[in-house]
């Protein structure tokens, strides 16, 4: 497919503001395969997992103090905890929460993280309209389908240009799925999606601070902000989308419009969402598998390792070049700090990325010995490493697809293993068990006030 990769405006665009209106407001409920509904179910486990887990952060708890100044009205929960604020505020500190560990799902076309916008702004929603779980779920897919296909469009120029993509596109998802969570016709869906898109946030200079998980939380916010306004009248650009001076050529110097209308309806990008295994920036993730399978594949342990050479595309350094991080949030970003820990403990869960382990002698030394190097010829999803042992000898990994890839995807079992190790510090293992089975039935359920009663601490 020819992409349009111009500088000058495209004046002859295609109406996506409307197109896209019109299928968020008609689809059929259900109107996909098993697999997709499937998926649905997934990526909704995920987030509310990586949400609940991340309930005592400190990120959390500073966007709530903030929160609280403004005297929310208690119409929604926050999951892990039991205080309540308003919708708006709600989807943002449940978006701020899914994605303060990085370990969210990931659309890998466009490195975008769906599910903390669209869920986040949904289960907000849903639970001060009384909509029931199939609503939900339709209104999740169509959801991440606007987002993710917007980002196909945009991708990899917008990116490249400074923008965190997950924010930018999930305003307009979370904005989509409210519209259609609401019942919006495809006039009044046009007009959030139009609001929405004066409204893109996240800069990828945040990355490593707190504010990159505002981004997913910001966008949340605006998306039932922008469906209300629409309910109620307020208006905008019937063709803020793709109009020389609208979102897409103002934020973008690549804009496909190919990648909006083509399939639309029958290709569901939810498709295409993958889970992690490693609480880190997705680009990390090959290292740590292949430093996890020198420890337990070859049996090479920390201590017998000299040096680790790595050959990896540009990205990976471009994103998570940090040699020397100096907290758990700086070490999302540090390529080296992944490997030290894969080698160290065979795995990258949130605990790994912890600020003692950041800190701690051992780690630092074994950091000081990962090297890595860019090779273009490496993909961006692969890396080649070659650990050399201070016995002289070498061991070589190749990891073309890390574990949570499309190719090589998490089980059921993986995924609710990565949910256990999230939720239960946070509500015990009896409410974690409820909390599953509410989301693999989200489907049959009336409403979402079960779930939201189990994702909340009991009463004191």
């Amino acid at each position: 497919m020819a992409t349009n990769t111009q500088v000058t405006a495209d004046h002859n665009a295609p109406p996506i503001t409307r197109l896209l209106a019109e299928f968020v407001a008609g689809h059929p409920s259900r109107g996909w395969s098993d697999e997709i509904d499937a998926q649905a179910h997934r990526t909704f486990m995920n987030w509310l997992g990586c949400a609940i887990g991340a309930a005592g952060h400190e990120s959390v708890l500073s966007s709530l103090a903030a929160v609280q100044e403004l005297s929310p009205a208690p119409q929604a929960t926050l999951l892990g905890r039991r205080e309540r604020v308003d919708i708006a505020n709600a989807a943002l500190i449940n978006g701020i929460a899914s994605h303060t560990f990085d370990f969210d799902d990931t659309h890998l076309k466009t490195i975008i993280h769906p599910a903390g916008p669209v869920a986040s702004a949904l289960l907000a929603l849903a639970e001060k309209t009384g909509a029931s779980g199939r609503e939900l779920l339709d209104a999740l897919v169509l959801g991440i389908d606007v987002a993710c296909r917007l980002g196909n469009m945009m991708y990899p120029h917008h990116y490249d240009r400074g923008w965190h993509i997950t924010g930018s596109t999930g305003t307009l998802g979370a904005a989509a799925g409210c519209s259609r969570l609401l019942g919006l016709d495809a006039d009044r869906t046009q007009m959030a999606l139009a609001i929405a898109a004066s409204q893109p946030v996240g800069l990828r200079e945040q990355f490593g601070t707190m504010t990159k998980p505002f981004h997913p939380g910001g966008a949340a916010r605006a998306g039932p902000m922008s469906a209300l306004l629409a309910k109620h009248g307020f208006t905008g650009s019937r063709r803020a989308l793709e109009a020389p001076r609208g979102f897409a050529q103002v934020v973008s110097t690549k804009y496909d419009w190919d990648e909006v209308t083509g399939e639309l309806g029958q290709r569901f990008e939810i498709g295409f969402n993958t889970y992690k295994p490693f609480a880190c920036g997705i680009v990390i993730h090959p290292s740590i598998d292949a430093c996890a399978q020198l420890r337990q594949v070859h049996g090479v342990a920390a201590d017998q390792v000299e040096r680790i050479d790595l050959r990896v595309h540009s990205l990976v350094l471009e994103l998570t070049g940090k040699k020397t991080p100096k907290d758990g949030l700086e070490s999302k970003f540090s390529v080296y700090h992944g490997c030290a820990s894969g080698l160290m403990f065979g795995k990258a869960g949130e605990a790994e990325f912890s600020d003692a382990i950041v800190t701690r002698p051992d780690m630092v030394a074994l950091r000081a010995r990962v090297h890595a190097v860019v090779d273009n010829s490496i993909d961006e999803a692969s890396v080649d490493l070659v650990a050399t042992l201070k016995d002289g000898r070498q061991v070589k990994v190749f990891v073309e697809h890390a574990v949570g890839s499309l190719e090589k995807p998490m089980s059921k079992a993986q995924l609710e293993a990565k949910f256990n190790d999230l939720v239960v510090p946070v509500l015990g293992q009896q409410a974690c068990t409820r909390l599953l089975d509410d989301c693999w039935s989200l489907a049959q359920a009336p409403n979402v006030a079960a779930l939201v009663a189990h994702a909340c601490p009991a009463q004191a």
